[in-house]
């Protein structure tokens, strides 16, 4: 009994990390560029009170052991990388990615995150910024003077002048793609920074050699699916209750021990 005990604690606390995973989801349903997380399980250590395959006697074998588990635990949370719908807007400084491939973004203290949202402005020198105010990497500088602001499907950056009607290339954006974007650390902001186990980025044109092509007036919405997020959110519940119901259980056989021995 007392054993029971401690395996549904086990199974009540992963439960709760659980919802919190799925709150988060939840949280960020209209958050541009956000990815879903899940919760990955896994089992505890087991007591082996019976080793199968051990012999029962010289010439025959246990054909299963007794093994008692010690209950459940979260060892991680799976970042869905699949992408999210496509909205039109109508402000020139928004953009997508449609396929593989993060927008760089230049931090204060000189490293390069990443992220999938594109919802960009301008600073008061014309640089394109995110809406924490750092740089778009490689940094392009819109003039004052741009009547019209272009981005193409490979990222080639373009404006036109009341002065001069032609197109005239102002930069070209370059995204970076990840051979696991899973392995990506979260930092938020909608930022993720390289780790060891995403792997190096791989920074390219877009369009080219697998990489996604970029959107203008698009935003990239989150992937977070309500209906499965809440149906998620009825099992996690259903698991925490029946939990609790083996807690109160064993309890009720400690109780009737004590009273009755």
């Amino acid at each position: 009994m007392l054993p029971a005990l401690y395996v549904s604690k086990t199974g009540l606390a992963a439960q709760d990390m659980n919802l919190t995973t799925i709150s988060n989801n939840l949280a960020n349903v209209s958050t541009t560029g956000f990815k879903a997380d899940r919760a990955e399980f896994q089992d505890l250590l087991y007591q082996t009170k019976r080793q199968p395959g051990a012999n029962s006697t010289n010439d025959t074998e246990l054909p299963s052991g007794l093994q008692l588990g010690t209950g459940v635990r979260i060892v991680g949370t799976q970042k869905n990388f699949t992408a999210g719908s496509l909205a039109t807007t109508d402000q020139p400084l928004d953009m997508a990615v449609n396929g593989r491939g993060f927008f760089q973004i230049m931090q204060p203290d000189g490293t390069v995150a990443y992220t999938r949202d594109g919802t960009f402005h301008l600073d008061s020198n014309g640089q394109i910024v995110t809406s924490s105010g750092m740089a778009l990497e490689p940094a392009i500088v819109v003039p004052t003077n741009a009547q019209t602001f272009t981005v193409g499907t490979d990222g080639t950056v373009s404006i036109t002048t009341a002065a001069n009607a032609t197109s005239q290339v102002i930069g070209n954006l370059q995204t970076a793609d990840f051979i696991n974007p899973a392995g990506l650390q979260s930092v938020g902001g909608n930022l993720y920074l390289e780790t060891a186990s995403s792997g190096a980025p791989q920074v390219g044109t877009p369009g080219l050699n697998g990489f996604g092509t970029t959107l203008q007036n698009t935003l990239e919405n989150s992937n977070v699916s309500t209906v499965n997020e809440l149906v998620n959110m009825i099992t996690t519940q259903r698991a925490y209750e029946m939990n609790s119901k083996v807690i109160s259980t064993a309890d009720q056989m400690l109780q009737f021990i004590t009273q009755n021995l």
